[in-house]
């Protein structure tokens, strides 16, 4: 069906990045909002196929919040930026990465192409929804890939439209593209992509969009290439998805310290329960979580969610250089959530690791690759006994902790800590100053004195600390 605005617009603007998670993927958080323009004749609507060209292998998908400007804003306020938007619809910013360097920063060719932004089915009175209370989620072939909420945005709705009006006159009609967040990601021929907005009790419906193949490109300019940096971008990260300075930090200092800093500050339960490393003495874990969730065994469903390429699977190839997969097996250890295979094709995807609070199989096998994994227990039952693998990249429980994906997860010989990416850097800080108290009282009490008032360190013992430690640093 055609998309629901029925005259095109003067423009479509989209935003690069909005979203946290997002941002995470992509290394950067950017101070102010940035832009890019698509054109009118890449609207489209729900059922309409978005169509690869044959050359092309990295179709993107991108489930959006769009925003259709209902009167004219012309160098508006923030505060009044809201009241210029008339209807809130869903949107797929789709586009091809083979292309996008032949338009370096304009995207003209890898996102403008007919059909490259469906929108729909329906719109949502701006009126009657809370622009920081939407949720914006997207599936693909039916399993949910992605699921955000707009009140932790970069750039609220009301600033993007005022930012814009300062320069760029916003016209009734144009639509604002308002970011994508984390688990973008490469659909292929045969795939379906589904597209949904809610805010309360109201919802667009889901916009579904079938993917197709598509004749070649003539050979007039650019043609298709894709390179590893093209594919890390589409698949949806850039450079290391941790600061190497940042991970040294986290490794350089105990998870029990982190624990006690997490604790400080109010977060007593980041710590995963019930789970140990396979391989004693293996190298400390850091890494950036990538879910996975497993559902109780039902033998009706198994078959649609359990067998071929299903969420366990899919999520072991969707992991990049510095994911930890992290498993949530309700602390099930009765059936084995990873095998020696998967586990080695883990690996080779350059995972840093793997938390399951169920059982691995092949335990032997797995202890011996090069790759961190924590379980709670070792089982030689398939998957299928108990499980069924639902799905990836949502938030998920894992030994009693919340862990999102893009969380840091942090392991060592005591366990797994789950940090919030925003505390990280300070929680190294401060563990780095605790671990460097504990080994002035440690020395203290190995030369035989009380711990009172030395363990916690009190104010008798201040002066003596601060001498100890300008002698450590010289």
């Amino acid at each position: 069906m055609p998309h629901p605005l029925g005259n095109p617009p003067s423009k479509i603007i989209a935003v690069h990045l909005n979203y946290p998670g997002r941002a995470r993927e992509r290394g950067r958080a950017p101070a102010h909002p940035s832009y890019f323009l698509k054109p009118p004749s890449s609207l489209s609507g729900t059922g309409e196929t978005i169509v690869r060209p044959d050359g092309c292998e990295l179709l993107g998908f991108e489930g959006e919040i769009a925003l259709v400007i209902g009167s004219r804003a012309q160098r508006v306020a923030p505060q009044d930026g809201w009241s210029h938007v008339r209807w809130v619809t869903a949107a797929n910013d789709a586009g091809v990465y083979d292309l996008r360097y032949a338009d370096r920063g304009s995207n003209l060719r890898s996102k403008g192409a007919d059909g490259f932004t469906p929108i729909g089915p329906r719109l949502l009175d701006a009126r009657l929804v809370d622009p920081a209370a939407l949720r914006l989620r997207t599936w693909v072939n039916g399993e949910l890939v992605q699921e955000d909420t707009t009140d932790t945005l970069l750039f609220p709705f009301g600033q993007l439209v005022a930012d814009l009006s300062r320069l760029v006159t916003l016209e009734p009609g144009d639509v604002i593209l308002t970011g994508t967040p984390a688990g973008a990601s490469v659909v292929s021929p045969g795939d379906v992509v589904e597209v949904e907005v809610t805010g309360g009790k109201l919802s667009t419906g889901r916009l579904r969009n079938p993917v197709a193949a598509g004749p070649s490109l003539k050979p007039f300019g650019a043609m298709p290439k894709a390179d590893p940096a093209e594919r890390d971008a589409a698949y949806g990260t850039a450079g290391p998805l941790v600061d190497p300075g940042l991970e040294a930090g986290l490794k350089s200092v105990a998870v029990a310290t982190l624990s006690a800093q997490l604790r400080a500050r109010g977060l007593p339960h980041m710590s995963v329960d019930g789970v140990r490393p396979l391989r004693p003495g293996s190298a400390n874990m850091v890494g950036v979580a990538h879910t996975l969730r497993y559902l109780p065994l039902r033998e009706d469903l198994f078959k649609r969610y359990g067998t071929g390429m299903n969420a366990q699977k899919r999520a072991i190839e969707q992991l990049l250089p510095g994911h930890v997969l992290v498993m949530d097996a309700r602390r099930d250890a009765t059936a084995g959530t990873l095998g020696d295979i998967l586990a080695l094709r883990a690996a080779k995807r350059g995972a840093a690791g793997v938390v399951t609070d169920g059982a691995v199989r092949d335990s032997a096998a797995v202890a011996d690759l090069d790759l961190p994994v924590y379980a709670a227990g070792s089982h030689p039952s398939v998957l299928g006994r108990r499980h069924v693998p639902w799905d990836t990249g949502v938030p998920i429980a894992c030994g009693g902790a919340l862990v999102q994906p893009g969380d840091l997860i942090v392991g060592d010989a005591d366990g797994v800590v789950v940090v919030p990416p925003d505390l990280a850097a300070e929680l190294v800080a401060d563990c780095r100053e605790q671990e460097r108290q504990e080994r002035f009282i440690a020395e203290q009490v190995a030369g035989g004195e009380s711990i009172d008032g030395l363990y916690p360190l009190g104010p008798a013992w201040r002066d003596v600390y601060d001498n100890w430690c300008k002698g450590e640093t010289q």
